[in-house]
């Protein structure tokens, strides 16, 4: 098993590409800390799993007591954490001359802060270890943006951002930072989407098809072991080919 006596935390893991992601993990041998701030998905997905490998806290990203309060109570028990996945995400679309200052910023608090407020509070850990693994969810319409998504898309593109300047710092002190790019992906978030929207999206990708949960978390499980011992910095696009 790839994972084996890991200690993992999945943020916005009751749910979609978190919890396919955590149940992966699992599976290679990883202890999880599922985070979300939907306590009855993630009491469900702590049922569901019935592993007593997987401990749930809610946790709003937003909140920096809270996600310090996660991160001691998982030091406290496991004495280490080995892996961040930065998983948490919102959307709240619109064009740019309709979208409410409000959305803006509840989108960018969420997909961006979350993850600078969740890695600042790990960080220590993992420096103080000389080892780790961060992980952080970008996205395709970061790399290349997408009409309607001016919010989602400066969240992802400022992850990536992100990503790279923190393998820069942290490399040297032997942690290493990655992100994953997912294409269009049957999640809780394009099941609102139109069906006529979802077969232009599998028209346009290479192998004519959405992606799956765990085509992301196959992506992170990789990341995340030893098989990417000298990948650091890196983007990887999840995408069926949508960019190429």
């Amino acid at each position: 098993m790839k994972l084996t006596e890991k200690v993992v935390i999945i943020t916005g893991g009751a749910q979609g590409i978190g919890k396919e992601t955590a149940k992966k993990f699992l599976q290679e041998g990883a202890s999880v800390v599922l985070c979300d701030y939907d306590d009855a998905a993630g009491l469900a997905t702590l049922e569901e799993f019935g592993n007593e490998k997987v401990d749930f806290y809610k946790v709003d990203v937003t909140d920096s007591a809270q996600i310090e309060k996660m991160v001691q109570s998982t030091l406290d028990k496991h004495g280490k954490i080995d892996v961040l996945i930065n998983n948490a995400g919102i959307t709240i679309d619109g064009f740019l001359t309709k979208m409410d200052e409000k959305d803006w910023e509840k989108v960018i608090s969420v997909n961006l802060s979350g993850v600078f407020k969740c890695t600042k509070a790990v960080a220590p850990i993992m420096l103080k270890q000389g080892s780790g693994v961060i992980l952080n969810a970008s996205s395709v319409v970061g790399l290349y943006g997408n009409i309607g998504q001016t919010n989602y898309a400066a969240t992802k593109a400022g992850v990536i951002g992100l990503t790279k300047s923190w393998a820069k710092e942290f490399g040297p002190k032997g942690i290493r930072v990655n992100a994953v790019a997912p294409g269009f992906i049957e999640t809780g978030m394009t099941s609102v989407v139109p069906q006529k929207v979802l077969d232009i999206m599998k028209d346009k990708t290479p192998l004519k098809k959405l992606g799956k949960p765990e085509d992301i978390a196959s992506a992170y499980l990789f990341l995340a072991s030893d098989d990417a011992n000298y990948v650091n910095g890196a983007i990887l696009s999840v995408d069926g080919g949508l960019v190429v």
